[in-house]
């Protein structure tokens, strides 16, 4: 069975974020910025493949399993999956109060 590759697209509310984190980081370590920006793209990207590595959104509204989240460097990252795509729906640090969508 070959796995399906999909296309990553991002909602422009969690594009906005994640760019806001990453400029946060920045202004305090370029270095750790950069690792952090890299390990989370990574990490999206292998949703392409493999979407099912993320759990359920426990902060969905009536989720059907099609929405999921990892967490990675004190990053929450929610995403829809679809059948030829993955949509980055959310993105938030974890410190931040857990909001149901």
């Amino acid at each position: 069975m070959v796995a399906v590759k999909r296309k990553i697209n991002w909602d422009k509310a969690a594009l906005v974020d994640f760019k806001s984190a990453m400029n946060y980081i920045h202004k305090s370590s370029v270095q750790n910025a950069e690792k952090v920006k890299k390990d989370i793209l990574y990490k999206i990207a292998q949703t392409a493949t493999n979407p099912e590595s993320g759990r359920p959104d426990k902060n969905k509204l009536n989720n059907t399993d099609n929405y999921r989240a990892f967490e990675l460097h004190h990053f929450r990252i929610s995403y829809l999956v679809k059948e030829k795509e993955i949509i980055i729906a959310r993105f938030r640090h974890t410190s931040m109060d857990a909001q149901q969508y």
